[in-house]
């Protein structure tokens, strides 16, 4: 006997839908990891509660917005973490404003990433590769698969205003702009090219970065997914801009390290030393170092 249409579309369904997420344990709680639809932070109480808190409580002025429009043939990528608190803020609030503006929620893809160990910034199957991701939440803005608007973190002004000027065709820039700046130029130019300009780099840098561990962050995405000399390019530029906080060295010493470099690595554990002489990593680091 052949089963009605609707009772296989009722099974089809729950297939698609009834399959359990990607998931991975850090510091004893679960997180996602891996592309994921949105009705899991919607319905799975690990996280639900955080989901519709920052969902409710979304504060948009909707009142303008004629420009709703120019976003009907617009997807949008979110790469975020679940162990991230600007991603828990920014992507109940996101998906808010879309609704209300009456856009489709198919038009939305979310991709969850690794907070932590040797997959830091990255998802399972590398679903991050040439996305220039360094901070989540990251919300990506194509048309015809191409992207042409980001928001990186958090708005640049307000929700609404950002996602009106992209609408509109006049995006501001994202967040992190001295990040942002140098993975455009490490998409663009060999190591060896930006290396000749250095000078140029740190120039620019200097006019563009906000706080240390903006360079500091970058250099560990880089690190941990394989691209080990354009992290210690990031943080040798981050030693001459910071030169007075010893985590800036500590972090260039611990790539150098991880390159084979063991006499520049033990250079840079000892400015930390001479700037934080109780720096216990420091220490332990050059221990390790002499053996």
């Amino acid at each position: 006997m052949k089963l009605p249409l609707i009772l296989i579309t009722l099974a089809f369904s729950h297939f698609v839908y009834g399959q359990s997420p990607n998931t991975y344990s850090a510091k004893g709680k679960t997180h996602l990891i891996g592309a994921f639809e949105l009705t899991v932070l919607e319905t799975d109480t690990t996280y639900s509660k955080w989901y519709q808190e920052n969902y409710e409580n979304a504060q948009l002025d909707l009142s303008k917005t004629d420009w709703k429009e120019n976003l009907g043939n617009t997807n949008v990528e979110i790469y975020m973490g679940t162990w991230c608190g600007d991603s828990k803020n920014w992507v109940p609030k996101f998906v808010r404003m879309w609704e209300e503006l009456g856009l489709k929620r198919s038009q939305l893809k979310f991709i969850a990433l690794y907070g932590s160990g040797d997959h830091y910034k990255q998802g399972p199957e590398g679903e991050e590769k040439g996305k220039q991701i360094h901070r989540v939440p990251t919300f990506i803005f194509k048309k015809d698969d191409t992207e042409y608007a980001r928001i990186v973190e958090s708005p640049s002004s307000d929700l609404i205003t950002d996602v009106a000027q992209i609408a509109l065709g006049y995006p501001s820039k994202p967040n992190y702009k001295a990040a942002n700046f140098l993975l455009k130029h490490f998409a663009e130019n060999t190591i060896d090219q930006m290396l000749e300009q250095k000078r140029y780099y740190l120039y620019s840098a200097y006019h563009l970065v906000g706080k240390s561990s903006e360079l500091n962050t970058l250099g560990y995405v880089l690190l941990k997914a394989g691209e080990t000399e354009k992290a210690i390019f990031t943080f040798e530029l981050n030693t001459h801009l910071f030169r007075y906080e010893p985590n800036v060295y500590d972090s260039y010493g611990e790539a150098l390290a991880e390159a084979g470099n063991v006499e520049e690595a033990r250079k840079q554990y000892q400015k930390v030393l001479e700037l934080d002489p109780e720096n216990d990593n420091a220490k332990q680091q050059l221990m390790a170092l002499k053996d």
